[in-house]
């Protein structure tokens, strides 16, 4: 066991921090849709400035400089409208060096990787833990070009990130290079273009409480009336006093209106965000705000009447019911998905299948095991060299996708989640749970019995059975196999405890009331049997 890595603690997940809820904005007049691209267009141009300003100034960046940019922004649109621009700029800036310090460290992993490869000998064979040699010179070779490669642009990250350099597209990168592959997109120059102006309008305000229906800059109504504060060199576009712009259109939130119903009405914050679908041609509102985090169940709760292991794939989740002592109940239930087509598909795919598996651990209300899985650094090239398909595989798996959705949905339905570390989960589950489950009517797949190897850990038992002793050990031929109370243990000739419930494969009721007095019982080595023996007197005949 001195191989094996330590497993991290399991833990109940924590419920979801904020609430975001959408609606379709119908009916939109020609006139509406043209207020929208301006406002947006004039905002966004904004936003890109202004994020052009904050990176120049790196880690200089201050107070002082912040009330500066406000103070230009104000001017161009107005006080909240300012305030909403910055907070994003500064929640992108945030992210880009999030994402640089995740990509300097994949860096530092692959060149540690291909330094260790590249100092062992040709065809040398690697280990559970460690990748072996290059399999010929020609890849030793191309591998070692390819160390200088990641070391130049280990430097260069290392060097942006002391200088507070960041780089960020608005709009995504990913958009951005598709200009150059529009025959491959199967987009023309115009739709491009379209899909480009609508990603980087700016739509969007932060709530304040104690202001008229949560928010002063997008107001909407508890009647679905939406309305805009106008920026300043917009203003005249106004058709409400005070600045603002009335759509045509009501929204009313099908999804959690209720909620977001009481938030307005007693003017508590409520941010919002108008976007549009170009390849829908729509218009959506999207309303979110905080939510208190919700009173964690203690990991003992969550284990008292057993849960449901869930073992993720590529294409579907398996799970398997355990009662509390780590014992799979019934037969195993399968949750497919497809993850190929556009990505409102793929989500579609994914909400499905939580969903079908949500109400299964609803009806028995039991809670869900996971695990907690994080391939960030399975995925690289460097690890797993020509395995294309293997990392294809776990590239495809949506883990954090299915993570967000299930911890929503489950705290919506107040479902308990319990995380676990991944690690052997799926070899352990195979080598001790695959070939006792499986029979000639139920066949048991490696990924069902790493569902109930995962069930197993969440509810702290070891994934390896009990073994069987063999079958001669299961009778009295060469004692019991269990430890037998000693002769200085009070009441061992007692009876054992009754347990309530219908009686199988015992004397009926009524007829085991000397079931416990050893002594009735003719037995050898009983004092019934060394007891002195007398004939009770027999009447005399008359």
């Amino acid at each position: 066991m001195g191989g094996l890595r330590e497993l991290a603690a399991t833990f109940v997940v924590p419920g979801p921090s904020g609430v975001a809820i959408r609606d379709r904005l119908k009916g939109l007049t020609t006139g509406d849709e043209e207020v929208l691209r301006l406002v947006g267009g004039h905002l966004g141009s904004l936003a890109s400035r202004d994020l052009r300003a904050r990176c120049a100034a790196g880690l200089e960046h201050n107070a002082g400089r912040w009330a500066e940019r406000k103070r230009t922004l104000t001017g161009q649109s107005s006080s909240r409208w300012a305030g909403s621009l910055t907070k994003t700029t500064h929640d992108q800036w945030a992210l880009a060096r999030r994402g640089q310090a995740a990509h300097l460290h994949s860096l530092e992993t692959g060149i540690q990787t291909i330094r260790h490869r590249l100092s062992l000998p040709v065809g040398a064979k690697g280990s559970k833990r460690d990748a072996g040699g290059y399999r010929s010179a020609r890849e030793w070779f191309a591998k070692s070009r390819r160390l200088r490669v990641l070391e130049d642009r280990l430097d260069r990250g290392r060097a942006d990130r002391e200088t507070g350099r960041v780089r960020v597209v608005r709009g995504g990168k990913r958009l951005l290079n598709t200009r150059h592959h529009l025959e491959q997109a199967q987009l023309t120059d115009v739709e491009w273009r379209a899909r480009w102006e609508a990603s980087r309008r700016f739509l969007q305000a932060d709530g304040e409480s104690g202001k008229r229906y949560g928010n002063e800059t997008l107001r909407v109504s508890p009647d679905g009336e939406v309305s805009i504060r106008l920026p300043a060199p917009l203003a005249h576009l106004a058709n409400a006093p005070h600045g603002r712009y009335v759509l045509t259109p009501t929204v009313s939130f099908p999804h959690r209106g209720d909620a977001w119903r009481d938030r307005v009405t007693a003017n508590r914050a409520v941010a919002y965000r108008i976007h549009e679908d170009i390849q829908c041609e729509r218009w959506y509102l999207t309303a979110s705000w905080t939510i208190p985090p919700a009173q964690i169940v203690p990991l003992s709760a969550a284990r008292a009447s057993g849960l449901i292991g869930v073992d993720t794939n590529a294409d579907h989740l398996a799970a398997w019911r355990l009662d509390e002592h780590g014992n799979p109940v019934g037969s195993p239930r399968r949750f497919d998905y497809d993850l190929t087509g556009a990505a409102p598909h793929r989500d579609a795919q994914v909400r499905h299948a939580l969903i079908r598996l949500l109400h299964w651990a609803k009806r028995y209300g039991l809670a869900i095991a996971v695990e907690d899985l994080d391939f960030t650094a399975e995925k690289t090239r460097e690890k797993h060299g020509g395995r294309k398909r293997f990392r294809h595989l776990i590239s495809g798996m949506p883990v954090a996708r299915l993570r967000a959705r299930l911890v929503s949905m489950a705290a919506e339905l107040g479902i308990p989640l319990v995380a676990v570390d991944p690690a052997y989960t799926s070899k352990w589950g195979a080598q001790h749970w695959r070939k006792p489950l499986t029979s000639s009517k139920r066949k048991t797949t490696r990924h069902d019995a790493a569902a109930v190897a995962i069930g197993r850990r969440a509810l702290g038992h070891p994934i390896r059975r009990r073994t069987t002793p063999p079958r001669t050990h299961q009778s009295d031929r060469y004692g019991h196999r269990t430890v037998q109370a000693g002769t200085e243990t009070l009441g061992r000739e007692g009876p054992r405890p009754r347990i309530p419930g219908p009686r199988t494969r015992c004397v009926p009721p009524g007829r085991g009331a000397n079931a416990g007095n050893q002594n009735a019982q003719h037995r050898s080595g009983r004092s019934a049997e060394h007891e002195t023996w007398q004939q009770d007197s027999l009447p005399l005949s008359p």
